[in-house]
């Protein structure tokens, strides 16, 4: 009887000891490890989390090729510049109403692994082209162009490369409502810093991602266009990186850049289309902040 009460005590202090071991370890075993030396570490798993963050972007173009088809005419503008169009600051931002009037970007994933995620996203960007410039055209514009004829008047001729003046009178051309990429991205988390509470820190995210464009595109060519409807033009791709501070172990708050391409091969512009259309390909940088949570 002593001896099996004697293995009793022994195998409960056994249990009590290897329970305090684990409650005490600062690393569970499925802790994803980070490319960074940082000394202290989280004590558990983000794998099984979702995540939801909101904010607000900015974005520069590089130059591009605008191609212009339909009936009478086939045309390409060459190196064409364009910016964003911010929204000033004001309370847009914060009424509920009228947060999806300035640059937005909203984004929901699933952690299936401690420091990997996959997510869904809409970045609502926006591309206005500048007029006036004056760029490089090829191609032909007749003396009426899609159907019914709209007139050129002296832009008629054939192209060689010449330099042409894009005023008001000849090309609006804007992704204004917007330049929206919806996009699905893969992304991986490093700890850079965690604090000895371990509910606030530092990671840095990496991601790359692919989608459809799905611009609502407002064209005058000839000063005949609309703002026309959404629609999927085209594709694209992009890479990213940021930091993305911890407030709490589920409030953070990020700032990530991001670089992509994309293709818009079918592009709204005079109303008519089943006529006429326009196709070009754009670089982007971004800068996006956002607030989010995780749960």
């Amino acid at each position: 009887m002593k001896k099996r009460c004697l293995l009793l005590l022994l195998l409960i202090f056994c249990k009590i000891s290897t329970q305090a071991q684990n409650y005490n370890t600062d690393v569970p075993a499925d802790l994803g490890k980070s490319i960074f030396g940082n000394e202290v570490k989280r004590n558990f798993s983000r794998k099984g989390d979702f995540y939801f963050h909101w904010g607000y972007n900015h974005s520069w173009y590089g130059k591009s090729d605008i191609r212009f088809q339909g009936p009478g005419y086939d045309f390409k503008l060459k190196d064409v510049e364009a910016h964003d169009r911010q929204s000033k600051l004001s309370w847009d931002y914060l009424n509920p109403g009228l947060i999806t009037v300035p640059q937005y970007n909203i984004r929901f994933g699933y952690f299936f692994a401690d420091n990997w995620s996959v997510s869904l996203a809409w970045d609502h960007m926006k591309y206005v082209v500048d007029i006036p410039q004056t760029v490089a055209i090829t191609g032909t514009i007749g003396p009426n162009i899609s159907e019914p004829g709209v007139p050129t008047g002296a832009y008629a001729g054939t192209y060689h490369g010449e330099m042409i003046n894009l005023t008001p009178e000849v090309l609006t051309f804007e992704h204004t409502d917007g330049f929206n990429y919806a996009n699905i991205e893969i992304e991986r988390y490093d700890d850079i810093w965690v604090a000895p509470s371990r509910e606030t820190s530092l990671t840095l995210e990496t991601g790359l991602g692919g989608g459809l464009l799905v611009p609502r595109s407002d064209v005058r060519l000839f000063t005949q266009g609309r703002n026309n409807h959404w629609n999927v033009s085209g594709y694209g791709f992009s890479v990213k990186a940021g930091l993305k501070f911890y407030i709490t172990k589920f409030l953070y708050l990020q700032n990530t850049t991001k670089l992509g391409t994309t293709n818009l091969k079918n592009i709204h512009t005079t109303g008519r289309d089943d006529l006429d259309k326009a196709s070009q390909k754009i670089k982007y940088a971004e800068n996006l902040w956002v607030l989010g949570y995780q749960f």
